[in-house]
């Protein structure tokens, strides 16, 4: 059950949030800057980027929600998952959020939206189907310390870089097996111009890749944090996380797989045939520093005052 002890802000993650914010921002301006300097027309710049970006921004959990195989639920279809979420968002002060049920085996759950006032918190199937009432509990308590940390709508926004950057590469790769890029350039030209804007597409995605993998995987030990002091109870969450992690394993590798892509979202990643990716490239830090993190606050809220 949960406490009332609010989510507290986090603000080793508030920095970070900040500095991935700027860093984005500075190649957002190389990018932009090396297709004008290219000769891209600034109207085709304004209209693909802005679109993108409006779209990204303002129907992210619309995209989300469609993108997962999720949709919204009333109180009288999911009573126990609209339990949940009530009392969780009445200890913690907070707005209560969409609820939303993905039809999937896979147990998982994950919030979206770009602010804390439209927000959805989404569980599937499989996650309602495995936890008893406090590990669910304990799972959207995490879910919501996303929403109020308010890192779902920056890492939307992270995400936008690296989205419009590998889409650069391959319209400028189509363009150019085609030769519809050179304009009134000669044929040399054209090529170096595709290379060009191909080339600082494929760092710019890189590299906002890195900074927005590295901000997930410590978002998630924030939420886990606020989550845990939320429900009072490290080792609740701790328990639930183990289990869904163990249940993974039973889900067969092509669903698996399909999920992969949504893996920064998730409450736990998919892992597809016990594939483990570096930590470079992960979108979670690694089970057993999250359960490691969880036993150190348990051990620190039952000590002795």
């Amino acid at each position: 059950m949960a406490t009332g002890n609010r989510i507290p802000p986090d603000r080793g993650l508030s920095a970070r949030m900040l500095l991935v914010a700027f860093l984005l921002g500075l190649l957002y301006v190389v990018l932009i800057g090396a297709l004008f300097a290219f000769g891209v027309s600034a109207v085709l710049i304004i209209v693909v980027v802005g679109g993108l970006f409006i779209a990204q921004y303002w129907f992210s959990d619309k995209i989300a929600l469609y993108s997962m195989g999720g949709h919204e639920v009333t109180p009288e279809q999911e009573p126990r998952l609209h339990g949940v979420v009530d009392r969780l968002t009445a200890m913690a002060d907070m707005k209560k959020p969409r609820v939303a049920v993905a039809n999937t085996d896979i147990p998982n759950a994950f919030a979206t939206g770009r602010s804390p006032n439209n927000a959805v918190v989404c569980a599937t199937t499989g996650l309602l189907r495995r936890l008893d009432e406090p590990e669910l509990e304990a799972v959207l308590a995490h879910e919501l310390s996303h929403v109020a940390h308010r890192d779902v709508a920056v890492m939307t926004i992270a995400s936008f870089l690296g989205i419009l950057a590998g889409l650069i590469t391959r319209v400028t790769m189509y363009m150019g097996l085609f030769g519809g890029f050179g304009g009134d350039r000669d044929g040399e030209d054209a090529a170096m111009v595709e290379i060009g804007i191909m080339l600082v597409s494929a760092i710019v995605y890189a590299i906002s890749f890195l900074l927005t993998r590295a901000l997930s995987r410590y978002r998630e030990l924030a939420a886990d944090r606020s989550g845990a002091i939320l429900i009072g109870r490290p080792s609740l969450l701790a328990s639930a996380l183990v289990k869904v992690t163990g249940e993974m394993s039973r889900i067969p590798t092509r669903d698996l797989r399909s999920a992969e892509h949504f893996n920064a979202f998730y409450f736990a990643p998919a892992l597809a045939g016990g594939v483990s990716l570096s930590s470079l490239f992960a979108t979670h830090p690694p089970l057993q520093k999250r359960l490691d993190q969880l036993a150190k606050l348990e051990a620190e809220m039952n000590r002795p005052s």
